[in-house]
This record gives structure tokens, sequence and C-alpha cells, in this order.
């Protein structure tokens, strides 16, 4: 198999042709141009030759056979083309036929000569002017004209002589000589300059395409490195083509590998979105009914310091922490598995702020959630109010369970332009650093899922917060606490008016 050019050699090959094609256009202009300016420059010289023999030897102007000196004519026209043998000398009667000529007998193929060419010629039309060669040649010469003078019996012109200037013995001493040094000479000149023009396009077409021919290189190493199994037994090589289809087939390759890739991270979060509803789904039944079984043989035992006492409610601790889990896993992959708000309503989010502390001051004791700041007044939401109020209920959740025995969380609720901020701050020791660049990036708290220290998945309730105000345009992050511990702010926009 032939290996394929170089981008550059193609390129080079493609200069070289249009250099070849350019001459070859010049060449032939050049000649034309040549060709004209010769013929213009000669037919301008000799352009009085007709009429200077008219005037000095009028025995040449006599057309009729019977009046002519017939020796002195064919005297008169030997000595001429004597003088020239380049030119044609004609009679020409007053209709354009040839009635004398220079020549041997059967030289004169076409008697009759167009007479409009004559005619510019002698009313000074602009040159060159070409007429009829009577040789036959088929090719229109230049020529010299001028008209016999009138006598005063005659009613139409007495005829003309017409002088061929560009002979065919011209043209073959021509031929032979100046042409041949013309087009040696512009050959010479072409190749040269052809050669210079290839040498330095070469130079600067290596220079502007080097990157490209190393940016090539470097996709054809690493298409070698990672190049499958399948194109390999097949044969497929892909270091075929030159450095441009280089580059078009590993970027091809490129993106069915980011387009395959992407499928499979697609299908592999589908999968997982299912495992863990799944999971969760399961979970959480014989877990609600575990845990109500609990419940009544609390309620059924004596009170007391006794052991069973104490094992009820360790044991009605840990089934509720597995109750709370798989119920934030369920909630978190339901709402993963969709890119908008199902359920959207118009409600007022102060009064959902207050219902949600209110929900937590359930003793007689310090209420363990605490409103602060003035009210900002009524602030309308567009949104689903079960989504917003769980987020609110695992910020404020979170925060009792990580700030135990501190003071009392307390909730704030601010306008900021066309968002509502909700902030709820703790005394406890602060999120894990993890958490805290997440929420600072904002990047997902879930994918991958935050390890604890002690073992588990933490965050959750943070996740599920994240993802609702995701999904309602809005956001959750970590500001600065002045009073230590924990401050987040659960960012809503505002409904339109």
């Amino acid at each position: 198999m032939i290996a394929a050019r170089s981008f550059t050699t193609r390129l080079t090959l493609a200069l070289a042709l249009l250099l070849v094609a350019y001459g070859a256009l010049v060449g032939v202009l050049g000649r034309h141009v040549a060709t004209e300016h010769e013929q213009e420059s000669l037919q301008r010289l000799s352009h009085g030759l007709a009429r200077h023999i008219v005037e000095h030897w009028p025995e040449i102007t006599l057309t009729d056979p019977d009046q002519a000196d017939r020796a002195a004519r064919a005297e008169l026209l030997s000595m001429l083309m004597v003088v020239n043998p380049g030119i044609q000398v004609y009679v020409l009667d007053a209709d354009g036929r040839v009635q004398a000529y220079i020549g041997e007998p059967g030289m004169v193929r076409q008697e009759q000569v167009d007479l409009q060419a004559v005619r510019d010629f002698l009313a000074g039309a602009a040159l060159p002017l070409r007429g009829t060669d009577p040789m036959g040649s088929g090719m229109a010469r230049i020529f010299s004209a001028a008209m016999f003078p009138p006598r005063s019996t005659d009613t139409r012109p007495p005829g003309y002589l017409y002088v061929i200037l560009d002979g065919q013995a011209r043209e073959k001493v021509a031929g032979q000589l100046s042409l041949r040094r013309v087009w040696q000479g512009a050959g010479v000149v072409a190749a040269v300059g052809l050669l210079v023009t290839l040498l330095l396009g070469v130079f600067a077409f290596r220079r502007l395409t080097l990157p490209l021919h190393r940016l090539a290189g470097r996709m054809r190493e690493y298409s070698l490195r990672t190049l499958h199994a399948a194109d390999a037994q097949r044969g497929r090589s892909p270091t075929s083509g030159d450095e441009v289809s280089a580059i078009a087939a590993a970027f091809d390759e490129m993106t069915q590998r980011i387009e395959a890739q992407t499928a499979r991270e697609q299908q592999q979060a589908g999968a997982h979105r299912e495992m863990m509803a799944g999971v969760a789904h399961d979970l959480r039944t014989p877990l609600t009914a575990l845990h109500g079984h609990l419940e009544a043989m609390a309620g059924k035992t004596p009170a007391g310091p006794g052991r069973c006492d104490r094992l009820l409610a360790a044991a009605l601790a840990q089934s509720d922490k597995v109750r709370r889990l798989s119920q934030q896993l369920f909630e978190l992959a339901a709402l993963q598995s969709t890119d908008q708000v199902l359920h959207c309503e118009r409600f007022r989010l102060d009064e959902l702020v207050t219902d949600a502390v209110q929900k937590f001051d359930l003793g007689d004791g310090p209420p363990p959630v605490t409103l602060h700041g003035a009210a900002p007044g009524p602030l309308e939401l567009d949104g689903d109010l079960q989504l917003i109020e769980r987020a609110l209920s695992n910020l404020i959740d979170n925060a009792m369970r990580h700030a135990p025995g501190a003071a009392p969380v307390r909730v704030s609720l601010r306008q900021s332009g066309g968002r509502a901020e909700v902030l709820i701050e703790d005394a406890g020791p602060g999120l894990p650093e993890e958490l805290l660049d997440r929420l600072e990036q904002g990047r997902s708290l879930r994918d991958p899922p935050v390890r604890r220290s002690s073992g588990g998945i933490g965050g959750l309730g943070l996740a599920i917060a994240q993802r609702v105000a995701s999904l309602h345009g809005g956001s959750l992050q970590a500001l600065a606490s002045p009073h230590g511990g924990t401050r987040l702010c659960l960012a809503l926009p505002l409904a339109a008016p």
C-alpha cells in the first residue's frame, strides 16, 4: 500500500501545479501581446509603403492589361520582392480581385480580397488591421494598401495596391529565429522562477504546518496506545492519511469515546438511582413496622431504671436512625430522578418558616429552635411547598442533632433583591471540610457520597436541601458565622409579581 503524502507535500504539489498553470497562462498571454505589438509596429512602420509605390511608380497603377507596361511592372514588383522578400505585392481591381502579383503561377489560391479591411485602413482605423491572404493560408495578415489615383473618365475607383507585410517567407524566418530564442529565454526564466518559488513555498509551508504536524504525531501516538483490539484484528491503522486526516480521525474517535463514556455514566447513574430507591423502599416498610412495635413495647414496659428500659430506648434510637436514613435515601433518589418541580403552587415562605420552627417546639423547656431578626413581611414563592418544607426541616434537624446541649438553633428570614434567604445557625462544631468545599464551589453533596470518619454516609439532609434548592432555581451556601458553629443560607427566588 502506497503511503499517503503528507499535508506539506500536498500543499507543495498544489503550489507547483498552480505555478506551472500560471506560467503557461502568462506565456500564452505574453506571446499574444508580443505578436500584437510586433504586428502593430510593423504595420505602422510600413503604413505608407503602398502609397509611396503608387506615387512614384505610376505604371503599377494600370489595371487594364492592354495599357499596362507589363515588363516595367514586373521589373518593379521583382525589385520590391528582392528588397524585402517577406512582403507580397498584389494589384487589385475596383472589386478586389487580384489582377497581378509577384510569384510562381498558381500561388494565388484566393483571388478575391475583402475590401472592407482595405477601406478601414485607408480611413485611418486603429492598428493592427488584418486582411485577406490571397495565398490561401486561411490566416488574416497585416497589410499596407493604397488606392490608385482616379482618372477623369473613371466612374469608380480604378483599383488598389495591396501589400502583405508578414508573408509566409517572413513567418518561416521569424519562427526559426526570434520565437525560438524568445521561448528558450522564457523557459529558462520560468524554470528558475518556479524553482525559487517552490523552495520558498516549501520552507514557508513547513514552518506554518510544523505545529499541525506535531499535533498529528501526538494524536497518532495516542491512537496507537489506545487502539481497540477489534480494530487491530481488522487491520485498521489510525496512522493512515496525512496530518489533517489523522487529526480528523482522532477527533472522531475521541467524540465516540466521549459519547460512549457519557452513555455509560448516564446508565450507571440511572442504575444507582434505581438501586437507592429500591433499597430505601425495601428498608422503609419493615423498619417502620419495627419502630412501631418497639414504641408499643416501650409503652407497655413499666418505667424505671431497669435494663429493659435502656435496651428499648437504645433500640428505639437506632431504629429511628435507620428509619430516618432510609427516608432520606428514598427522598434523595426521588429528587435526583427528576429535573423539574412536579407540584408547583404559590405560597408564603414567611408562614412556612414560622410553622417549621414551631414544629420543633414540643416540650415544656426552652425551645430548641428560635426565630431571630425582624420579619421581612410577606414573601411569596412559586414552588413545591412540601419539598421546601422538607428541606427546612432537614436543615433544622441537622443543626439540632450536631449541636446537642448548645444554644438553640437560630432561624432568620430576609429578602435580598429578588431572592428570599433562610438562615439556619447553630453553635456546634461546624461542617466537615469536604462539605464546606462542595458548598462553596456549588458541587453536589451526593455524587460522590460523603464518607464520615466514623463510617457510613453523611450529608444526606444537606444533599436533599441542596437538590430542592436547585430544582427551584436557588442554592444552598455556607456562610461565615460570627458566633461559631455552622451558618447555612437557603436562597430561593421570589415569585414574579
